[in-house]
């Protein structure tokens, strides 16, 4: 990964797109509209997908590696690009190349994060000094965890995700488990059972520890890899959870070596990884 002070970025570059984990996630309601009310708090993770650059003079955007299954018309990089053309007027293209890391479906936003990237990189490339305020807007419309992302910050968030309160986490080391499902969002947002009325409770209050996450009981019932991997995961750390609408779950360790511990008692067949938590996005000062 590039150096957080690093500079400066340039087409040569390789752009990171780290996950997140949701370290609670509380559905307090549901507008008129459809969209649901949150309250969760999002930490970067030193876990990435890779992006990198090349310029084009044709005004095209190109993504030179496409996800198998998704048509390069829907791939979010794609549409951030687009996006970014249209509202800036810039009338230069770039050619996409994505490394990914990290799995589709699984609750770590690695296509927010992609997204995200594309804008706050591309901005910068093509020089078209949008705002990150102004990123923050357009990232919205392509999904709503993209925002956190262009945001750059460990941070509370509310609403359907874009009001922010940033925060400062301590240092962490989470394990992080990869079920074998892949677990669709709107499923989980639209199943009947989920609850939607958990009591907000005040950014200032909240410390690492408290809070839980109402979807985890839906993804459990509907997929069973994900209760059988959170099972096993509490039974060596109680507190661990899934992380947005699944299918990943984790645990937090205060120690490296604690986590590490842990994970080597991985059952033959289960997937996962160690990550440390971020102090920040690596492109928060850009």
């Amino acid at each position: 990964m590039e150096s957080l002070t690093m500079t400066p970025w340039t087409w040569d570059s390789s752009w990171p797109a780290p996950a997140k984990l949701n370290l609670f996630l509380h559905v307090t309601g549901r507008r008129a509209d459809g969209y649901h009310l949150l309250q969760t708090v999002f930490r970067f993770i030193d876990r990435c997908d890779g992006l990198r650059f090349s310029p084009r003079n044709d005004g095209q955007i190109v993504l030179a590696t496409p996800i198998p299954g998704v048509p390069p018309e829907s791939d979010l990089t794609v549409r951030a690009a687009r996006l970014l053309q249209q509202a800036s007027g810039c009338q230069r293209g770039a050619t996409i190349h994505l490394d990914k890391q990290l799995p589709m479906g699984g609750g770590l936003g690695g296509g927010s994060s992609d997204a995200a990237t594309v804008l706050l990189a591309l901005n910068h490339l093509w020089q078209t000094g949008l705002t990150r305020v102004e990123l923050k807007r357009l990232g919205l419309s392509l999904g709503a965890d993209v925002p956190v992302f262009v945001h750059g910050q460990n941070t509370f968030a509310e609403g359907i995700g874009e009001a922010f309160t940033d925060i400062e986490l301590p240092p962490a080391t989470y394990l992080v488990l990869q079920p074998a499902a892949t677990v669709p969002t709107a499923a989980i947002f639209g199943a009947p059972e989920l609850v939607r009325d958990t009591p907000s409770i005040c950014p200032a209050d909240w410390r690492p520890g408290i809070g839980h996450n109402d979807l985890e009981a839906v993804a459990c019932q509907r997929f069973p890899a994900v209760a059988a991997q959170l099972d096993w995961l509490r039974r060596h750390a109680p507190d661990a959870m899934m992380t947005g609408s699944g299918a990943c779950v984790f645990a937090t360790f205060a120690q490296r070596s604690a986590a590490a511990a842990v994970f080597a008692q991985l059952p033959p067949g289960s997937a996962g990884w160690l990550a440390d938590g971020l102090a920040a996005h690596p492109l928060a000062t850009l």
